[in-house]
């Protein structure tokens, strides 16, 4: 069924350094899926929220204002799912690098319903609770600032790290075309040489037939 619908689309670029994504308010037509996508490097930490905004503040959310919910890696694997919900969060260590999706379905209602939905996700370090690290009276100010920098510097380093390994592998690819660019070069000058040489002793045999040479 969910084939036959329209699916709608968003992806979330980070940076260079996985950063915190903002508050995403948007409306889901009832019927329809809406999927929000993004870059996760492998053993990052992620966490989402979500929750159904109310139409009508003061009163109960309607019936029809529910949900399913569902965050699959870019092999398929599900880290988190929830069915007709209005609300949820979901918190999960990547084991895989790629790109990680949160779909959003609103079942189809006649007549057709909008949804308003606020989603929060966020990946690397924006994802780990600092507050919750930073106790009041435990930690001081400046020890709380310089684990925040910590975590930084290394996911600075972990991040050059990988393009340093995504460059040897360019260059390790560029020197495996080349090699193999030369000796298709080789061979084809071969070839040709062999054509022609076969040519002209066609000719020069066709010609000492016909007494011309």
């Amino acid at each position: 069924m969910i084939q036959r619908r329209n699916i709608q689309l968003v992806v979330v670029i980070l940076g260079f350094i996985a950063t915190q994504v903002e508050s995403l308010r948007f409306d889901l037509q009832s019927g329809l899926t809406k999927c929000i996508a993004e870059d996760i490097k492998s053993h990052a930490m992620t966490v989402g929220k979500y929750h159904i905004v109310n139409p009508n503040e003061g009163y109960p959310l309607p019936d029809t204002h529910k949900v399913t919910v569902r965050v699959t890696s870019t092999y398929g694997n599900t880290y988190h799912q929830g069915d007709n919900v209005v609300e949820g969060h979901f918190a999960f260590e990547a084991a895989e690098a790629g790109d990680y999706m949160t779909c959003f379905f609103a079942a189809d209602h006649k007549p057709p319903v909008t949804v308003t939905l606020d989603f929060d996700w966020k990946t690397g370090v924006a994802a780990k609770d600092w507050t919750s690290v930073a106790k009041k009276g435990s930690v001081e100010v400046m020890e709380f600032e310089l684990k925040k920098m910590l975590e930084n510097v290394k996911a600075i380093h972990d991040e050059m790290f990988f393009l340093r390994e995504r460059e040897a592998e360019m260059q390790e690819l560029n020197r495996s075309t080349n090699s193999k660019m030369a000796w298709m070069t080789g061979l084809s000058i071969f070839l040709c040489l062999g054509v022609a040489g076969l040519q002209l002793w066609h000719l020069k045999t066709f010609f000492e037939k016909k007494k011309l040479i």
